[in-house]
């Protein structure tokens, strides 16, 4: 395991850091957080954001990879918060969609707003040009790893 060019230690390595780097700036993030409030509040938060509202509770269970029973216990401290609202889904009448309320949008944007120093300080250490880099690469893992889970 120990020669360079051992693809598996290398993949290890690569995700070891990106569960540290996970660890520490979740801290970042949950320091500027209302007491009461966890990461996993802010990731469906985000969720929400980036891909948009109307997800069913299941469909945010399955794209956090958690049990329902955890995402429905998040999304009811989300609820109670008003940061979220259920609505009927329209095609199937059993289910809930999730929708994002305005408190919430504000909610989360607070919460990025609050990292900035901790974001300005990291930009003298680390250019521009080798973020980018490196969000390219990580987003194309992501893809392929959210391509391979939904096999």
């Amino acid at each position: 395991m120990s020669a360079p060019d051992n693809k598996t230690a290398l993949f290890f390595s690569f995700f070891n850091e990106i569960g540290i780097i996970a660890q520490l700036s979740g801290r970042i993030l949950e320091a500027g957080l209302p007491d009461g409030f966890l990461v996993s509040h802010f990731a469906v938060m985000n969720h929400l954001v980036k891909r948009g509202n109307g997800s069913t509770p299941l469909a945010l269970a399955r794209a956090f990879q958690v049990p329902k029973t955890t995402m429905t216990h998040t999304l009811s401290g989300l609820e109670k918060a008003k940061l979220i609202r259920f609505v009927p889904h329209p095609e199937d009448g059993r289910s809930k969609c999730v929708m994002l309320t305005k408190k919430g949008r504000h909610f989360r944007d607070e919460a990025i707003e609050k990292m900035t120093p901790d974001f300005m300080m990291m930009s003298k250490h680390f250019p521009a040009d080798d973020m980018t880099d490196a969000i390219d690469l990580l987003s194309k893992m992501r893809q392929y790893l959210d391509a391979k889970r939904d096999e």
